[in-house]
């Protein structure tokens, strides 16, 4: 099986289609490039107690606001580059558009932001915990976002499996069933107990960056087998 047989033979060697797939290799490089150094540096801010989005709050919130949106962009690029490269294959359909709805569902993260909880930013009350309409509405963005990365990942696990690719397909399957688990642990295991808390935003952090590299591995490959 030949790397050109994974992506469309019809829109082999498009230069645009290339590009696009380059804002969706990007963009977990960025986010976690970003995402670290805020973790790092912003005052207060516990990975063990504190979800990600916390940090779209306090004076300097506006720094992952951003991040969210310029990756959720990337992202939908991605999605363009996707359809481009899968045109008139399996999962040519699907897969660009859920893919599309991850980067929707981050732009939609970042316009709306999450709401001060559990001591940050610094000031906020440490039991803090209230969900109000920007809050809420960053929850459900959030989901559909992840749903959409979720089916992306599920997509082309079939794609890869139909072309003999076991690897690439169990990266996607395995990337897409773990995501699904962490988030399901960061919604049920949010109420419990500080150990329960630190396990569920470890792993779910872990499970974010797992996804992130599988999505620049994908665009990576896709754009390689352009130029085959």
């Amino acid at each position: 099986m030949t790397s050109q047989s994974f992506a469309a033979k019809t829109v082999a060697q498009s230069p645009r289609t290339r590009t696009l797939l380059l804002g969706g290799l990007l963009a977990g490089p960025v986010y976690v490039a970003v995402g670290l150094l805020e973790m790092l540096t912003r005052p207060g801010f516990d990975i063990r107690r504190h979800s990600l989005s916390l940090l779209s709050n306090g004076d300097l919130g506006w720094i992952h606001i951003t991040l969210f949106i310029v990756t959720g962009a990337l992202v939908l690029a991605g999605a363009a580059g996707l359809r481009g490269a899968l045109r008139g294959g399996r999962g040519g359909t699907w897969a660009p558009i859920l893919l599309g709805l991850y980067g929707l569902g981050l732009i939609g993260a970042g316009l709306f932001r999450a709401d001060p909880a559990l001591g940050f930013p610094p000031g906020t009350p440490a039991d803090a915990n209230a969900v109000g309409t920007s809050g809420l509405l960053h929850l459900v963005c959030g989901a559909l976002g992840f749903l959409g990365l979720i089916g992306a990942c599920l997509a082309l696990a079939r794609r890869f499996a139909g072309q003999g690719e076991r690897g690439w397909a169990w990266f996607s399957a395995l990337t897409g069933i773990l995501f699904f688990a962490a988030f399901f642990g960061i919604v049920a295991g949010s109420q419990g107990g500080p150990a329960t808390v630190t396990v569920v935003n470890l792993a779910f952090t872990a499970a974010v960056v797992l996804s992130w590299g599988w999505l620049s591995a994908v665009a990576a490959r896709l754009r390689a087998a352009l130029t085959a």
